[in-house]
């Protein structure tokens, strides 16, 4: 694979790009819907979710592992915001679609993928590490673009996600790092909560999310204009969410149904 020098977000993308029959994300194939069309469910879905969302909270849909033919039908009913986990599909499906949409890398992103999306991406959710933090500014500079990013909070129970942990943020934060970091733009916070049934321990960790990010705000960021986002709340939590703050909600299932890996 050849360096990259400079920020063409093309640049080794046929390096990227492995042959995949079972993940053709450019297809516009999709499961027969017995009941309803596919367009008419996403649309039902987009307008429910719209009336439900207040003022300044805003719907990412998250369209990983989702035909391109899928994001089109919410792209005509007004959507422009999408969230994807794998840079490979993300690329794909960039690269075939309207130039006006937001797209959102919300998944464990690997240091040394950064400089692939870094050229377009709109918002990196989960920043977990200093590496990955200092590799955004790299490639920022590379760029010359300041590349919006939110740092992920670990408050879930489970151990397999990713993230700060509370004390781990804090500390992270009182050293300074961040400040000297020109190209990556730190606008705010992500977290997920456990997966559980149990809605008295998701609105805790939500609860805890949102006191974290105001004195995360008040104690680091308090002279930013662009500290303002709480990334949190996917298809079955983002109610409990939304009650306590969040700003960007990520849903997936609801919108475009089961995924098809």
């Amino acid at each position: 694979m050849k360096n990259i020098k400079g920020c063409s977000k093309n640049s080794d993308f046929g390096m990227l790009i492995k042959t995949d029959t079972a993940h053709n994300y450019s297809s516009t194939e999709y499961p027969i819907l017995k009941f309803k069309t596919r367009n008419t469910l996403i649309q039902e879905e987009l307008t429910k979710i719209r009336e439900e969302l207040p003022a300044g909270v805003r719907l990412v849909a998250i369209s990983k592992y989702h035909p391109v033919s899928a994001i089109e039908e919410a792209y005509t009913f007004g959507q422009r915001i999408f969230g994807e986990n794998h840079v490979q599909e993300l690329m794909e499906k960039e690269s075939v679609l309207p130039k006006d949409i937001e797209w959102h890398f919300t998944g464990h992103l690997q240091t040394n993928k950064v400089k692939y999306i870094a050229p377009f991406i709109s918002l990196i959710h989960a920043v977990d590490t200093e590496k990955l933090l200092r590799e955004i500014d790299k490639q920022g500079k590379k760029c010359t673009r300041r590349i919006p990013c939110l740092l992920q909070l670990h408050i879930a129970k489970e151990q397999t996600k990713y993230g700060f942990a509370p004390e781990e943020l804090e500390a992270f934060l009182q050293s300074g790092v961040h400040k000297e970091l020109e190209n990556a733009d730190i606008r705010g916070l992500m977290c997920m909560a456990t997966f559980t049934d149990d809605v008295s321990q998701i609105e805790d960790e939500f609860s805890l999310a949102q006191s974290i990010f105001r004195q995360t705000k008040e104690r680091y960021f308090s002279d930013s204009q662009n500290f303002t986002e709480l990334s949190m709340g996917m298809s079955d939590d983002y109610p409990i969410a939304v009650r306590h703050g969040a700003t960007l909600v990520r849903i997936g299932t609801r919108i475009f149904g089961e995924r098809q890996y």
